[in-house]
């Protein structure tokens, strides 16, 4: 357990050797892209590609582990992810590379591609984490620490360019919007999300019957009415009003969190655990209206996504497991990430997370992460 992880001694000189010689260059006078480029080239060949060439590696689980486990699995394998952890700048000081979540995850990342072993310990990360108020060995709500987690990285990314590239790929956008239905008066508000929260069942608490129905709901606009209405600024008074949400930008890797958990006051959070079907492939022109969403036809052209990687929950929501079915973008095969279990799976094995009202302990689909087919 107090196995130390992180990257050799040699290696680590050599990235911040290579990072200094980016800075001197910039200062000398050459274009700082070139540097970044350059120093991404150099990093690729020190890290290598977060792929399965090599065979997949698992993490071990250190007590309750199993939700942050199944979560870097699914940055690791995204390439496009580990593209932008290559180039972060490393922290000067022992102290600081010890509280840096972004550095603390790349050297994290090469042993578990240097490793000859079937797994390894993400200790050193963990801890890194304690140091921002993380708690281990208590469960984790992995929609809750996917957030955690991206806020953490994003806020550590010095680089201002690499912290906008990651917005780019993880950042959904919105625009919320409330009309007065007296004098039709609307007011708009743009928005960022980074995860859409699907429900279960609509508006009517009937039971949805596919991801795409749970999407449509998500977007259908809500009456507020009687003690609900909102204040029009051109009625100036409460009037019943229309409140609801379009869709303008779509990421690169879009992350849909399936609300199977909710908190019932006599017997405390409660887990849905019925089947709800989703599919490889959506495509959000055949699945919403034209006032669900507010984009160009350039921007609408590239909402085709294919299903990269699924968060599935087994148990209750009081006690539970978490793993990751991951689609590698390398040789397009489904894996299953179970802590320091790695197994090449099927895709009928994957649709086991649809749900099953009649087994509450089986794997049910939590995070669904999909990926831009054409990426830009």
């Amino acid at each position: 357990m107090d196995q130390r992880i992180g990257c050799s001694e040699k290696s680590t000189k050599s990235v911040l050797a290579l990072n200094q010689k980016m800075r001197e260059e910039a200062d000398g006078g050459k274009s700082r892209e070139e540097a970044v480029e350059r120093g991404d080239q150099q990093l690729r060949s020190l890290h290598g590609m977060a792929d399965l060439n090599n065979g997949a590696v698992g993490l071990y689980n250190i007590g309750l582990s199993c939700c942050l486990n199944s979560l870097l699995q699914v940055f690791f394998m995204n390439t496009h992810f580990t593209v932008i952890l290559r180039r972060i700048r490393v922290p000067i000081g022992h102290a600081e590379q010890k509280k840096n979540v972004p550095y603390q995850m790349l050297l994290l990342l090469e042993q578990m591609q240097r490793s000859k072993q079937s797994a390894v310990h993400p200790q050193e990360l963990a801890r890194c984490l304690t140091m921002h108020n993380l708690k281990l060995f208590v469960q984790h709500d992995a929609a809750q620490l996917f957030l955690l987690l991206w806020n953490l990285i994003k806020s550590q990314l010095t680089d201002w360019q690499l912290a906008d590239r990651l917005s780019t790929l993880y950042t959904i956008q919105v625009q919320e919007y409330l009309v007065c239905q007296k004098c039709s008066f609307e007011t708009r508000r743009n928005s960022k999300m980074l995860t859409l929260p699907l429900p279960m069942f609509n508006a009517s608490s009937q039971r949805l019957k596919t991801l795409e129905d749970s999407l449509r709901c998500f977007f259908q606009p809500e009456q507020l009415t009687d003690n609900n209405m909102c204040v029009c600024e051109q009625c100036e008074r409460k009037t019943p009003c229309l409140q609801g949400m379009r869709l303008t930008c779509l990421p690169q890797t879009l992350t849909l969190h399936l609300k199977r958990f909710y908190f019932r006051n006599s017997t405390g959070t409660q887990k849905i655990s019925y089947s709800l079907p989703f599919p490889q492939s959506l495509d959000f022109n055949h699945i919403l209206t034209q006032e669900q969403c507010h984009s160009d036809a350039k921007e609408k052209a590239d909402w085709q996504y294919d299903l990269f990687a699924v968060v599935a929950h087994s148990g209750l929501a009081s006690f539970g497991h978490y793993c990751a079915y991951i689609r590698s973008l390398t040789d397009c095969k489904w894996y299953c990430f179970n802590d320091s279990s790695v197994c090449q799976v099927s895709w009928d094995d994957v649709k086991c997370t649809y749900g099953n009202s009649h087994f509450n302990w089986g794997e049910t689909a939590y995070l669904l992460v999909y990926m831009r087919k054409n990426p830009q």
